[in-house]
């Protein structure tokens, strides 16, 4: 769990992850998520690398572009996180 909270800690991580879940079909490349940042390609890229690497994010490779789509085991963990059982 810990791993995925210091993904989404860095408010540029979250707002992706946000924006990559509200995104038409669920899922979004970085083509589809510039607009939305003052921030370059590059940086944006990362910061998915990131997401992906804590398990927040799948990607798929199609052509030259790489697609983002949420992983529901984890958006379901972080929702349990939340979620209060009494």
């Amino acid at each position: 769990m810990v791993p995925l909270l210091k993904a989404i800690a860095d408010p540029a991580r979250l707002r992706l992850l946000s924006l990559v879940l509200s995104h038409e079909g669920g899922e979004a490349c970085v083509c589809d998520l510039l607009p939305y940042f003052d921030l370059s390609q590059p940086t944006i890229s990362h910061h998915l690398k990131v997401l992906h690497e804590s398990g927040l994010l799948d990607r798929e490779k199609r052509g030259t572009w790489v697609f983002y789509k949420a992983r529901p085991a984890a958006m379901t963990a972080l929702g349990d996180l939340f979620t209060s059982s009494s």
